[in-house]
């Protein structure tokens, strides 16, 4: 010992000893001198020996007895004091450890002395302690006699020398058990040879024990004989002992030093000789002893009371059991079995109360337990003790319930049914509330049926800490406060559970993690077969594991059925809440362990309890009342002992937390909960959330018990499955109180947590967990069968929430998941579906968005897998099922559209899976799915998908629902289109990469391969598939859709119509444009003609297309445009197919049906197509240049330039693109083109059509009612607007016969009137000269033809009559409109100075032919005068007809419709005649002129004298250029024609010259007033016809008969007329008196007077031969009136009238003889 060792303590001791020694010889110096002496002399020892020794204290040692020595004496003098001071050395001494064995002897002997002598026993005790825990000198005899002595204090009078004697004894005998285990640890390194022990060996056979082995074999050898009451061998002078001091010694020993025993077989045999008959000896009165048959006496010599000893007893066997069980297998089966006995009702309490704290005791040793099971419960033939303590201990808490106070009630416990009268104990009041009043503190306790009892706390969790097995100080049985026993069996439960699911815990989990590090190789290569594995280490595992997993099984086997019974009546009698956690804990640790051993029928037994304990009392749930029959109807028989399945008492003291519906088929009242349901339910959560793996079938247990609960308490689900409170939906509302409602966001969320944690079960266990889900959602949809109750959702709330956590194994378990919530979606009760649907949709959903590994796109497989279930919700019919389905679709496409890859189909399918009677929320959903992807994610699906796309977009334009949607999935198609072309060559590759695939599996199956529109190529195909698609939307009901169509699909086939293989142009053609056409022509025909009124909501509908027929007309409009229109674009691609001319042939009758149709708009429209299709050049060689005109010809080279040049020496377009083929058309070589009798073939065919329209509509209808179809004007004009353009190509060909049927054609449109309503638009205001555009177009036409005459073959020259025959008839159209048919029309003529009349009622207005008639006649002129020297135009007279066709304007006059018409009239007949009359002279010989000359003559005649009056509101100067125009014809008259005179019949010129004279002299009617007068007598007329008689009067170059004779005609018709006017003058100028005459009769007498002069004079000139006798009598006649006129008042006629006299002086001559005049 460092401490007492070092140079400072040695010093330290000496000096106390030398101390010590001075103050022993002090006290004795006067009476005991010879210890004074052996003091002083020890002084000096003392000294000698620290100055001769370096090792101070071992010399000490050695000379310890001289040292001791005075001491001792000190001691024998018995006198207080110094006895006091000499222990008090001594023990410093010992302390000090330098007293040897010698010494330490005589110590003990004098302390022997002291003892036998009563002095200082507290000193003493002190002693012999220091003596004997100091060092280990003491052994054997000496080491006995310390020890009695210690005994014999013990049984002193003195209480406190007593008590202290008792300590030491206890001290001491652990001191000695002490030496032996240091001993052991000295000796454990040498190997000793054993000894065999003979079995009967007595109790000297310790020879082969080690000294201080020896002593404690002694030792412990007589504390047995001593409590048995024998005499002890070793512990000699032993006076008394008890019994109870006894068993404590041989307990502490026993328990304190267990290894003593367990290490040397001669302790062992002790413990099995000696303790344990003496412990069974001991025990036997308790045995024997029943209550109330009064105390039996003990045969112990000393009479001690029982409690004591039989309570140490169960101590000494406590600690048999547990330090010694090994050893005593055997002996423990007695004590185990006596202890259970000592529960038994009949024994009294205390013995009862000390029995379950050993046991007690026991339960907290699982280890100890486990080897119970093992060695008698897993044996044959033994008693099945573990079974019996656990069914004795619920035995024993049953019967606390069952026994009343007073009275033997044993028999109840061996009854199987409960045999306590009448389950409805009376509702006493609870002993345990302390004061009914304001605040109610409840004491924790059980109840049951009336029985009361408190729960006392008693000890820490896991330890068995004793109330009466430490009350070692009682004598007397303690009275035993009520509830104690049940708090320690209560106790002994939990611990026992606890332990034994903790210890099979631990090693189930080192067996796991064991065979784990065992098969290292089989986890790191799979490929490795087995047998490589080491075997031999696996095999041994193997069995140590099934050995470990037998007791398992046994343990839980043999105490399921008595725990369960005890806790359930607990978990029912419980009303505190920390009991109630126990209990339930304690249930649920249970239910773990069974399930992880896989013991079904225990786990589902555990279970059941907690879900009863769930729910209300009596709550019909029929998975549990099954489950319970089962469990009942065993009443399980353990070994011959009956433990009942106590049922739960239906009255509760718990509060009531929440009052709901039960969730029942037929509602049925409110149940309430309780918080200790509320708490089991917790617990069920905890068991689902932490043991869920092991939970297997019985998760149907527990998720339906769940289930009610959350209905009960009245939760609802919310997003991803997590229950939120709701309230009820109907029936009295759920009832909460503030407790619970503060609890549920706790429960939700734990209930969350529990189906989160599913991500951590195995696939089985999961699957387990699926399948209780999905057979609990059926029964839920049962129950919502046919109601519209709000339906238990749990199920399908929870099975979404496992999926979600899941995902990261969602293959294993998403077949059946899916499979029942498509079921769910099918429900008719729509709060389920809902929920059916968002679960599925938000399984599908996170599927997609899951990070998984492999990631989807890696996985296709997953991927359809995950998107199946959304395709198979199209199946179902709910449209709120839809909805989801498809807004599912729209955030999938948001998150994931670019990784669908192989989903695009089933997703694709879906919105196609829309019908139209879906509702329209449905189909705008599905469309803006569709939208989105059209819009975002073409790029990124597989090519084969496109398709999909195509016809999923068309199906949208079908739908009728909504018109925007159609119209906008138009657009789409457009969109759609739009990416073909721009990723052609992309999509192609990939396509024909797929069908090169396709066509493979096909060869391979041997059938075909079916594709629509097979055998085009993929990338044609895909085209063809979408032509076809717009080509149904073209013929959809809705106009708008229809037209929106029509122009996506013209538009798309004429922007991108490039793409496509030559061949595919066909399939276009004849499958999808002509099919098309006449799908539209027959809608179009048999449209209803009834007026839709408005076109749904307000919204007015223009009167041009208020009925089918007329929207359907603008369809056809279209559709016939857009064919006509590629026909045009693409002629060169389409021609070099072999079938143009079939095609051209269909085209040209769909144009003509068009145009026959009775509808304006049609009908115009297919004359523009037909225009279109026209205008088109055929192809043309190198060598030849087109001979149309600019204008028609489409402008080639451009289109090659810009498909050709496209940039980057990248073509776009396919090898064969259009460009190269029309750069073929360009190449050197001559293309291969349809040969010229081909293409005009094409022409006449034209030509054919257009003459059928033309003839069609142009024909005057037959009758004539309301309904008759008259062709618009705009037609008209189209229709012969066409004819140049067609013309161009087919004048090679054109003959009489067909410039006939163009004539019919031209006449019947001209005279096409037009309707009242439209002629305010199209007639010019009468006024204008304007044409009609139609009137234009005729003439337009007449001249393409006469320039093409003009410069074509003689053969066609002869059609130049035709022409002008044409011409003139539109000229008589001025003053005779002409007829259509017998329709009345209303002449505008007659609206002349009235428009108001255009408005009358008539149907129908003649046209203001005027302008066209005067334009006609213009161009008659200009004709003639190109051709009037033609022969043809000789030879049919068409001058004659123009005279005769002028004629009638002209001989109306001024009846004309028009006055301009005349003028014109004239004017053109002037042109006419200044260059035909030349011909006519010419030819004057062969008769072809004959009958002009008549016709020309009345028609001079007709005019110059017209017998229609001017007008009243004439002006004069218009009446002064009216007469000029008179003049001119007069001036022709003597330019042109008299003076030929000879070449003209005679008759001809007698009648002009009759009217000459007639104009010269004035007319006048009397009927006039002065002023017209004045101004109506043409002066300027008469003057000019009086100028032109009087010119051919005399002419003097006469050179034949003939001219004479039209001089002698003039001049004899002058001098008549000059004779009338100066008669009527006279008679006037008598009659006027004083009045002057009016001015224009002075001027015409003026004029006649110079007249008169002028022609005396020219007379006098000529010849006298040419003058004619008669003449000059005329002349002198003359005479007399001349001086009649001298009377005149006027001073010009005075003045003219002397130039007139003047001349006459010449006549005066002498008269001479007859004679003289004969001969001269």
């Amino acid at each position: 010992m460092a401490g007492t060792s070092s140079p400072e303590a040695v010093k330290k001791l000496l000096e106390n000893m030398q101390g010590d020694l001075r103050a022993l010889s002090m006290e004795c110096r006067k009476k005991f001198p010879p210890v004074k002496e052996a003091a002083e002399s020890g002084i000096i020892k003392v000294k000698t020996i620290a100055a001769r020794n370096t090792e101070v204290l071992a010399a000490l040692k050695e000379n310890s007895s001289e040292v001791v020595q005075p001491f001792l004496m000190g001691c024998g003098t018995k006198e207080p004091k110094i006895t006091q001071l000499c222990l008090a050395a001594i023990q410093r001494l010992m302390s000090h450890e330098v007293v040897s064995e010698v010494a330490a002897g005589n110590v003990i002997n004098m302390l022997w002395q002291l003892m036998e002598n009563n002095l200082e026993e507290l000193k003493l005790l002190q002693t012999v302690l220091v003596l004997l825990t100091t060092n280990t000198v003491v052994h054997d005899e000496a080491l006995s006699k310390a020890i009695v002595l210690c005994f014999r204090l013990h049984f002193t009078k003195d209480n406190i020398t007593n008590n202290t004697a008792a300590a030491t004894v206890r001290q001491v005998v652990t001191v000695v058990f002490e030496r032996v285990v240091a001993e052991d640890e000295h000796y454990k390194d040498v190997i000793e040879q054993p000894v065999g022990i003979q079995g009967n060996s007595n109790r000297r056979s310790v020879s082969t024990l080690k000294p201080c082995a020896k002593d404690a074999y002694m030792l412990f050898q007589d504390l047995c004989q001593l409590v048995n009451a024998d005499a002890p061998y070793w512990l000699v002078g032993m006076t008394e002992m008890t019994r109870t001091f006894g068993l404590e010694l041989l307990e502490s020993v026993l328990n304190d030093f267990p290894q003593v025993f367990l290490q040397h077989q001669e302790f062992s045999f002790l413990l099995k000789e000696r303790v344990c008959p003496l412990v069974i000896k001991l025990f036997s009165p308790n045995i024997k002893f029943r209550q109330g048959s009064g105390t039996s006496s003990s045969p112990a010599p000393v009479e001690k009371p029982y409690f004591p000893i039989c309570m140490r007893l169960l101590r000494v066997v406590s600690v048999l059991i547990k330090q010694f069980y090994s050893l005593l297998v055997t002996e423990c089966e007695i004590f185990l079995s006596l202890l259970v006995k000592f529960l038994d009702a009949d024994k009294p309490q205390w013995l009862r109360a000390v029995a379950v704290e050993s046991i007690h005791r026991l339960c907290v040793q699982p280890q100890l337990l486990r080897s119970f099971c093992q060695s008698y419960d897993m044996k044959p033939h033994s008693t099945k003790v573990f079974r019996d303590i656990v069914n004795a201990l619920g035995s024993f808490i049953q019967s606390l319930f069952l026994v009343p106070n007073t009275g033997n009630v044993s028999t109840t416990i061996n009854q199987t049914g409960s045999s306590v009268p009448g389950g409805t104990a009376s509702a006493q009041t609870n002993p345990g509330m302390l004061g009914m009043g304001g605040g109610v503190t409840v004491l924790p306790a059980f109840e049951y049926r009336g029985t009361w009892i408190p729960i006392l706390s008693i000890s820490a969790q896991g330890s068995a800490k004793a109330t009466y097995l430490e009350m070692l100080d009682k004598v007397e049985p303690p009275t035993i406060p009520e509830g104690y026993a049940m708090s320690v069996a209560f106790h002994c439960l939990l611990d026992l559970v606890r332990g034994i699911t903790n210890m099979i815990e631990e090693e189930f989990g080192q067996v796991e993690t064991d065979s784990e590090i065992t098969t290292p190789d089989a986890q790191s290569s799979p490929t490795q077969s087995s047998d490589l594995q080491d075997l031999h280490s696996a095999s041994d595992q193997t069995d140590k594991e099934i050995v470990s997993r037998a007791v398992w099984e046994e343990m839980v086997n043999a105490c399921w059925c008595g725990l369960l019974a005890a806790l359930s009546l607990l978990l029912d009698a419980s009303t505190d809440e920390a009991a109630t956690e126990n209990i339930l804990k304690a249930e649920l640790t249970m239910a773990a362990l069974c399930g992880k051993l896989g013991l079904v029928t225990s786990r589902d037994a555990f279970i059941t309890a907690i879900c009863k304990g769930s729910l209300p009392p009596h709550y019909a749930l029929t998975v549990l009342n099954t489950t319970t029959t089962a469990l009942s109807s065993k009443s399980y028989s353990i070994q011959g002992q009956n433990v009942q399945m106590i049922s739960p008492s239906s009255e509760s003291h718990q509060q009531v937390v929440a009052v709901g519906q039960p969730l029942a088929l037929q509602p049925q009242g409110t149940v309430m909960l309780t918080s200790k349901n509320i708490q089991c339910m917790r617990t069920l959560l905890s068991l689902a959330h932490c043991h869920g793996a092991v939970l297997g079938t019985s998760w149907q247990l527990v998720l339906a018990t769940l289930q009610h609960l959350v209905w009960i308490l009245g939760l609802k689900p919310g997003v991803g499955g997590a229950l939120k409170p709701g309230r009820a939906v109907e029936g009295p509302s759920t009832v909460l109180t503030t407790a619970v409602m503060t609890d549920l966001p706790v429960i939700s969320n734990i209930l969350s947590r529990l189906f989160e944690s599913s991500q951590y079960l195995d696939d089985v266990s999961l699957h387990h967990l699926i399948n209780a889900l999905c057979s609990l959602s059926l029964e839920a949809m049962d129950m919502a069968y046919g109601n519209n109750k709000e339906p238990s959702l749990f199920a399908v709330a929870k099975l979404l929430e496992t999926g979600l956590v899941n995902m990261h194994r969602i293959e294993i378990l998403w077949r059946p998941l899916t499979g029942h919530l498509l079921e769910v979606c099918q429900h008719p009760n729509a709060r389920m579906r809902e929920w059916g649907a968002e679960a599925l949709t938000s399984l599908i959903k996170a599927g997609l968005s899951f990070n998984h590994d492999p990631p989807l796109s890696q996985n296709q497989r997953l991927q359809l897998l995950l998107l199946n279930p959304l395709k198979e919700l199209s199946n179902i019919n709910h449209p709120d099922i839809r909805l989801k389905q498809l807004e599912c679709v729209l955030q999938i496409l948001q998150s994931q559209g670019d990784s669908l890859g192989p989903g695009w189909p089933l997703v694709l399918g879906v919105m196609g899976a829309i019908r139209n009677d879906q509702g329209e929320s449905l189909i705008r959903t599905a469309f803006q799915c569709l939208q989105l992807v059209v819009t975002d994610f073409l790029p990124t699906m597989p090519c084969t998908c496109l398709q999909i796309v195509v016809e999923v977009a068309g199906s949208f334009g079908l739908h009728n629902q909504e018109l925007n949607i159609s119209l906008t999935s138009i657009g789409l198609l457009w969109n759609i289109s739009d990416y073909f072309f721009q990723r052609g060559e992309i999509i192609e590759k990939e396509l024909n990469k797929e069908e090169a695939v396709l066509q493979k599996q096909a060869e391979e199956k041997g059938v075909a391969l079916n594709r629509p529109f097979h055998p085009a190529p993929p990338f044609d195909c895909l085209w063809l598939c979408l032509y076809a698609k717009l080509g149904e939307l073209c013929v959809d009901p809705r106009p708008a859709v229809r037209k929106s169509a029509g122009q996506t699909l013209f538009s798309t086939v004429g922007a991108h119509g490039t793409l496509l293989q030559h061949s595919t142009w066909h399939t276009v053609i004849w499958k999808v444009l002509f099919h098309l056409l006449d799908r539209v022509r027959e809608s179009s025909t048999t449209a209803d003609k009834e007026k839709i009124e408005s076109g749904g909501g307000n919204i007015l509908i223009h009167h041009s297309r208020d009925t089918a027929e007329k929207q359907w007309a603008e369809t056809w409009v279209l559709t016939l445009a857009g064919v006509a229109r590629i026909f045009n674009t693409r002629r060169y691609l389409l021609q070099s197919l072999g079938d143009f001319s079939q095609a051209w042939d269909v085209l040209l009758d769909h144009i003509q049906s068009a145009a026959l149709s009775k509808n304006n708009e049609v009908s115009l429209a297919a004359l523009k197509s037909f225009q279109e299709i026209l205008q088109i050049v055929s192809p043309v060689r190198e060598t030849e240049k087109p001979d149309t005109p600019p204008a028609i010809n489409v402008p080639v080279p451009v289109l090659i330039g810009t498909v050709t040049a496209t940039g980057l020496g990248r073509s776009f377009m396919r090898t064969d693109s259009i460009g190269e083929r029309i750069g073929r058309y360009n190449a050197t070589e001559p293309p291969v083109v349809t040969d010229e009798i081909e293409d005009l073939n094409l022409w006449w065919a034209a030509w054919n059509t257009w003459f059928r329209i033309g003839s069609e509509s142009t024909k005057p209808p037959v009758s004539c009612d309301k309904m008759t179809f008259i062709p618009s004007q705009p037609f008209l004009t189209a229709l012969i607007q066409i004819f140049p353009a067609l013309y161009q190509h087919i004048k090679t060909g054109f003959s009489m016969d067909d410039l006939q049927k163009l004539g019919v054609i031209l006449h019947g449109a001209v005279s096409v009137p037009i309707s009242s309503d439209a002629s305010p638009f199209i007639l010019p205001s009468y006024t204008e000269a304007v044409l009609t555009s139609l009137q234009e177009a005729v003439l337009t036409a007449l001249d393409v033809l006469q320039k093409a005459i003009c410069v074509g073959s003689e053969s066609m020259q002869i059609m130049y009559p035709a022409i002008f025959d044409q011409l003139l008839a539109f000229v008589e159209f001025s003053c005779k409109p002409p007829q259509y048919g017998l329709l009345e029309t209303k002449h505008i003529a007659n609206a002349k100075y009235n428009q108001i009349q255009l408005f009358a009622p008539a149907e129908w207005v003649a046209l203001n032919y005027v302008p066209f008639a005067e334009r006609s006649l213009e161009v008659v002129v200009d004709l003639y005068q190109k051709t009037a020297c033609h022969k043809a135009v000789v030879n049919e007279r068409v001058l004659q007809n123009i005279i005769k066709t002028l004629r009638m304007p002209l001989s109306l006059k001024y009846a004309c419709p028009s006055e301009s018409t005349w003028k014109l009239a004239v004017s053109s007949l002037l042109k006419v005649l200044s260059i035909g009359l030349p011909v006519a002279r010419q030819h004057a010989s062969s008769g072809k002129f004959d009958s002009m000359w008549p016709e020309l003559a009345s028609t001079f005649e007709n005019f110059l004298f017209t017998k229609s009056s001017p007008p009243d509101n004439l002006s004069i100067q218009e009446f002064q250029r009216n007469e000029s125009i008179d003049v001119e014809v007069v001036q022709l008259i003597s330019t042109e024609i008299l003076p030929y005179a000879n070449f003209i019949p005679k008759e001809f010129v007698g009648q002009i010259m009759t009217m000459l004279n007639k104009g010269s002299i004035h007319s006048q009617s009397s009927s006039f007033t002065e002023a017209e007068i004045d101004i109506r007598m043409r002066e300027e007329f008469s003057k000019m016809c009086f100028e032109t008689l009087l010119q051919f009067s005399f002419s003097n170059k006469v050179t034949t008969p003939q001219e004479g004779y039209i001089s002698r005609m003039a001049l004899s018709v002058l001098l008549k007329r000059s004779q009338d006017v100066l008669y009527r003058y006279i008679e006037d100028e008598r009659l006027s008196g004083k009045c002057p005459l009016p001015r224009q009769q002075v001027t015409e007498i003026i004029f006649v007077l110079k007249a008169v002069s002028t022609l005396i004079d020219s007379l006098k000139k000529t010849q006298p031969e040419n003058v004619d006798a008669n003449t000059w009598a005329q002349v002198i006649a003359l005479y007399p009136t001349l001086v009649e006129c001298i009377t005149c008042s006027s001073s010009e006629v005075c003045s003219a009238l002397k130039e007139a006299l003047v001349p006459f002086k010449d006549f005066m001559h002498p008269p001479a003889s007859k004679v003289q005049n004969g001969e001269s």
